[in-house]
C-alpha cells in the first residue's frame, strides 16, 4: 500500500507539477495574447498613423505640384519681361545712337546757321557801307548838279553880258 500511496503521492505531484505548467503556459499564454492584442492595437495606431502620413505626403505633393506649375508659369513670365527688357535695352542704345547723330546733326547746323548769320551780319554792314557811300554821293551829286546849274547860269549871265 505504501507503493500505491508512493505512486498516488508521484502522480499527485506530478499532477500538480502538470497544473503548474498548465497554469504557466496559461499566464504566458494570456500575456502573449495581451501582447498580441497590444501589438494589433499598436498596428492599428501606426496604420492610422500611415495613412495619415500618406494623406499629408498627398496634400503636400498636390502643393508641391501646384507651386512648381506657379514657379513654371512665373520663370516663363520672367523670361518673357526680361527679353521684352533686352528688346527695349536694344532700342534704348538705338535711339541714343540716333539722339547723338541728331545732335551731331544739331550741333553742325547751328555752327552753319552762325556762320551764316555772321555772314549775313557782314553783308549787311557792307550794304549800310554801300547805302551810306550811296546817300553821301548823292548829297555830293546834288551839290555838283546845284554847282552846275548855278555854274550854267553864271556861264549863261556872262554870254549875255559879253554880246
Amino acid at each position: 500500500m505504501d507503493a500505491i500511496r508512493k505512486k498516488m503521492k508521484s502522480l499527485k505531484d506530478e499532477t500538480d507539477g502538470l497544473y503548474a505548467v498548465i497554469n504557466k503556459f496559461e499566464d504566458a499564454t494570456k500575456e502573449s495574447n495581451a501582447l498580441a492584442d497590444q501589438a494589433d492595437c499598436d498596428i492599428r495606431d501606426f496604420g492610422k498613423k500611415v495613412h495619415g502620413f500618406e494623406i499629408e505626403f498627398d496634400e503636400t505633393l498636390d502643393k508641391l505640384n501646384k507651386a512648381n506649375e506657379s514657379f513654371e508659369e512665373k520663370d516663363k513670365m520672367h523670361k518673357e519681361v526680361e527679353g521684352d527688357i533686352a528688346a527695349l535695352t536694344r532700342r534704348i542704345m538705338l535711339m541714343e545712337e540716333e539722339s547723338k547723330k541728331a545732335e551731331i546733326t544739331l550741333a553742325n547746323t547751328v555752327t552753319k546757321l552762325a556762320i551764316s548769320s555772321k555772314q549775313a551780319d557782314d553783308v549787311l554792314k557792307k550794304v549800310k557801307v554801300v547805302e551810306s557811300k550811296c546817300m553821301n554821293n548823292e548829297v555830293t551829286l546834288e551839290e555838283l548838279d546845284k554847282n552846275l546849274r548855278q555854274t550854267s547860269k553864271m556861264a549863261s549871265d556872262n554870254e549875255q553880258k559879253l554880246d
